[in-house]
């Protein structure tokens, strides 16, 4: 199955960076060409009032006639490169004194005296912009309205270039951001390429390493990452050492059966009828063998538990002691329940509880005495539920009581009871699984196996260490 391509981490974090980039070069632009045209308005707004100001203070009253002296400094302020057009009015109330008559007038009584007004207007085609002041003279009783005006082709040159040196500059920025960017994502990204080159370097047609991954220093952000990847080299390791074990337990105990099967097959060819009743039991004995090889590796299965769900401990010991019975008979053991008649429940895995109670009432039946009893019992104490097995036989002394967990040990193999060893090597595994534990103790006579079960919280918590996997 073809992988959908995906983009580049580099190129991903590249985007990311640049587009909050452009978003703000974007804003810093319609604010700078807000700015601007702000700015060039005022600049000429300023040199077309200084226009207005020196025509205003020549108008003056003699012999009561208002008279006027074009100074012509006041129109080479306004001279510029883009030859604006300059247009003026001098009107003393509605006639004119000067200028141009169609020039747009205002309504003078809008005017505050001697305070000049700017704005925009059209005359002939064209936007202007006019600056404008009413003066009162003495004398004279009608108001003076004094008007200079100027074409915009200036201010929008002015405009385009500065926002031509405005865009130029944001572009500039925006690429020696990404040139720049570059390289420091390379430096940013080195600590994963050397991670990727620590488990590239593993590769390889020897056994896979499955030690923690040492790439050095990590930042912050990748140390869970690495992390993870530790604990999952650890549950792989368990994995592949839980299946080494499994193949070289397999093969050392299978060896014995399955030699003495060669050799009473071969006196059975030669008509030995022994020899039958002795391969009988060795196949038997090889049967037991591999279910107890297949129990342990169930209970000990490296990964993720599967979930943990309420358990009627009564109904399974009632399901696993109707399948023991026709053993118990053959033994001349007898099987006991001492259970509530209502449902134990226990948060566990079904078919770990019935390998447990398999085992151990197989280890009952085996080790006891002829008209003896094995009892399941269950119950509460303190707040844990409670599983015991007991039996009638020679009990196991102190001193042993720990090693009789270990793969393969068998106390008293000259007794003539055939075994593997594996009994308690999987009732604890399967506990351990389920965060019950596992206790020995006298029954006088005989041996008692409790099984002590926490509350529902308690394994709850087993099953998320669990999937989290072993803390380091």
């Amino acid at each position: 199955m073809t992988q959908p391509r995906s983009i580049a981490l580099r190129t991903r974090l590249l985007v990311a960076m640049l587009g909050p980039l452009l978003a703000v070069a974007i804003l810093l632009g319609i604010a700078g060409a807000a700015l601007i045209a702000d700015v060039v308005r005022r600049t000429n707004d300023r040199v077309l009032g200084g226009a207005l100001g020196a025509i205003a203070e020549t108008v003056q009253v003699e012999r009561g006639e208002v008279t006027l002296d074009l100074p012509p400094a006041a129109f080479g302020m306004l001279e510029k490169n883009e030859r604006d057009n300059v247009y003026y009015r001098i009107a003393v109330g509605s006639d004119l004194l000067t200028g141009y008559q169609d020039l747009p007038a205002p309504v003078p009584n809008e005017l505050a005296v001697d305070q000049p007004r700017f704005r925009f207007a059209v005359y002939r085609g064209q936007q202007i912009r006019i600056a404008e002041v009413r003066r009162s003279l003495p004398a004279i009783d009608r108001p003076v309205v004094v008007q200079v005006a100027e074409t915009l082709d200036g201010r929008g040159a002015l405009v385009r270039r500065l926002m031509t040196a405005l865009l130029v500059g944001e572009l500039a920025l925006v690429g020696i951001a990404i040139v720049l960017l570059r390289p420091a994502l390379g430096w940013s990204l080195r600590p994963l390429a050397k991670l990727r080159g620590a488990v590239e370097a593993r590769r390889g047609p020897a056994a896979p390493d499955l030690s923690p991954i040492d790439a050095g220093p990590l930042p912050f952000e990748l140390r869970p990452l690495a992390d993870a990847f530790d604990r999952l080299l650890a549950q792989l390791d368990t994995a592949t050492a839980g299946t080494r074990r499994f193949t070289a337990d397999a093969s050392h105990q299978m060896r014995t059966p399955l030699s003495v099967l060669k050799v009473q097959i071969e006196l059975a060819r030669r008509g030995s009828h022994e020899a039958l009743d002795e391969i009988a039991t060795a196949v038997a004995r090889l049967e037991r063998l591999l279910v107890q090889l297949l129990a342990l590796a169930r209970a000990e299965e490296a990964g993720v538990s599967p979930p943990l769900e309420r358990v009627d401990l009564r109904e399974v010991a009632v399901r696993v002691i109707s399948r023991r019975i026709g053993e118990a008979i053959a033994a001349g053991v007898e099987l006991q329940l001492d259970a509530p008649d209502t449902a134990v429940s226990v948060t566990g895995h079904r078919t770990l509880l019935v390998e447990i109670l398999s085992n151990l009432i197989d280890n009952g039946i085996r080790y006891n005495r002829r008209g003896g009893a094995v009892t399941v019992a269950m119950g509460h104490q303190d707040g844990a539920t409670i599983l015991s097995v007991r039996d009638d036989g020679p009990g196991i002394a102190v001193g042993d009581r720990e090693r009789v967990f270990d793969r393969f040990v068998r106390l008293r193999p000259a007794d003539g009871i055939d075994g593997s060893g594996l009994g308690f090597a999987v009732v604890r595994s399967a506990a351990v699984r389920m965060g019950a534990t596992v206790s020995l103790d006298d029954a006088s006579p005989g041996l008692v196996v409790r099984l002590r079960f926490r509350t529902e919280e308690g394994a709850l918590s087993t099953q998320l260490r669990q999937m989290v996997g072993p803390a380091r």
